[in-house]
């Protein structure tokens, strides 16, 4: 009796609970800031994203660019896809 009377309102409300799926929406979004500041980072090197080719003759202000857009798009994959999304 004691059992029922405590978690009868638990059972209700876990099984009234919506589904949660990754952050589809919210990866997208954060993809887009990263290339938002990828583009603010490049306009500040003197350059035009999307133009330069990554090689090793690159300006090493670009290169950094690039490094800082990978380890922010590797964030997204990692926070954003795990983020609850009603």
């Amino acid at each position: 009796m004691f059992f029922t009377k405590i978690f009868a309102p638990l059972a209700l409300t876990l099984a009234g609970a919506s589904v949660v799926q990754g952050g589809l929406i919210a990866y997208g979004l954060c993809q887009t800031g990263c290339n938002a500041l990828a583009v603010a980072c490049y306009g500040a090197a003197g350059a035009t994203f999307g133009t330069v080719v990554a090689a090793a003759a690159a300006a090493p202000a670009i290169l950094a660019c690039n490094s800082a857009l990978g380890t922010c798009s590797a964030a997204c994959a990692n926070v954003a896809l795990l983020a609850p999304t009603p």
